[in-house]
């Protein structure tokens, strides 16, 4: 098979024969339909994100596609069947603390990169193998939308947070980073999954407006100045249930704790961005107030396995608007031009797609 390959980073990407993936049990290979180019997947390649990723590597990370071969313990999945490919890979012999591979994209810790040498070929291919549970039946689809269907990979990472904090209908939640990439579509999964109100702040106001103008009066926007923000924030609808932080490294530290301080007493924050990964100030909150707010705070990469499946459920019932995904598309050929689109005008219910 024909597959897109990163030989060292900063290097282009090739396109190359590669061996065809064969299943075993517990495994399904997929004819890929269509794989999102992130719009920061120059800055994986180029090194700068300091990503895990044993090289030479066959990047891409999820895919829509059609089952072609399963292992012989499948009883669900049929070849012709259309399924959602989950890029979180978890290890199966510690399902306390599994080690996870992010498939075509990062590992996590020494165990990722065991589990990486065995899953680590990603979607920019024409074939892909993924475990079994990682292929999430779609459905019957339009062929032609495939590409549409791969804003799911997107809108399952602000789900993933929103439901490890336990987000319930009619709630309030300021998404941090609400201008950004995930962050738009974390406003748009908010409401999806019943958020009474979301608050959007950013300082980008075109941008700001989009939103506004995109979901109407659900949507209050906040524009951020450095001055008195957290006040802001809090002022735009009242008491903030949840936090969901989803801001890039490149932010700074001190836009993540405004957005954090602005939670009610007793409130959630959940954090799921970048910031601090290429350095800079950690995250400084006060001790005091975390503990007499009673205010919760967690962590989450990715999201927990069922929540691909809940994802679909919710565009398939209309409350995730994939229609409102503009979809630019390139062939396996043309990976590189596709990395440039994706960065120069990525993001944003923009999806930059290859067609392998």
């Amino acid at each position: 098979m024909r597959a897109a390959v990163l030989e060292s980073f900063g290097s282009p990407l090739t396109v190359r024969e590669v061996p065809d993936p064969v299943p075993g049990t517990g495994e399904v290979v997929v004819d890929v339909a269509a794989a999102g180019v992130l719009p920061y997947a120059a800055e994986v390649f180029s090194g700068e994100r300091n990503y895990l990723l044993s090289l030479p590597a066959v990047p891409g990370v999820g895919a829509v596609g059609r089952v072609r071969s399963v292992g012989p313990d499948a009883t669900r999945l049929s070849p012709g069947d259309w399924v959602l490919c989950d890029p979180a890979i978890r290890s199966r012999d510690d399902a306390l603390t599994p080690d996870i591979v992010l498939q075509g994209w990062s590992a996590r810790g020494e165990g990722g990169l065991a589990l990486e040498r065995y899953y680590g070929r990603g979607s920019f291919a024409e074939r892909l193998l993924v475990p079994t549970e990682n292929a999430a039946p779609l459905g019957p689809i339009d062929p032609a939308d495939a590409g549409r269907w791969c804003a799911l990979h997107v809108c399952t990472v602000p789900y993933g947070g929103l439901h490890a904090v336990g987000l319930q209908p009619g709630e309030t939640v300021l998404v941090s980073g609400a201008t950004g990439n995930f962050g738009s579509v974390g406003v748009a999964t908010a409401l999806a999954m019943g958020a009474g109100v979301v608050v959007a702040p950013g300082r980008n106001a075109t941008m700001l407006a989009e939103l506004e103008k995109r979901f109407g009066p659900r949507v209050r926007t906040v524009e951020l100045t450095g001055e008195e923000d957290t006040e802001r924030m809090r002022a735009a609808a009242g008491p903030v249930d949840v936090v969901l932080d989803l801001l890039p490294p490149s932010a700074p530290a001190s836009a993540v704790r405004s957005a954090v301080m602005a939670v009610r007493e007793y409130g959630r924050v959940v954090l799921m961005g970048g910031v601090g990964m290429l350095g800079g100030a950690d995250l400084a909150l006060p001790y005091p107030w975390l503990m007499r707010n009673s205010v919760t705070v967690r962590g989450q990469w990715m999201h927990r396995r069922e929540a691909v499946g809940r994802v679909i459920a919710l565009a398939r019932a209309g409350l995730l608007d994939l229609a409102g995904f503009a979809v630019t598309e390139f062939a396996l050929d043309d990976v590189e031009a596709a990395v440039r689109v994706a960065a120069d005008r990525g993001g944003r219910f923009r999806l930059t797609v290859l067609r392998p």
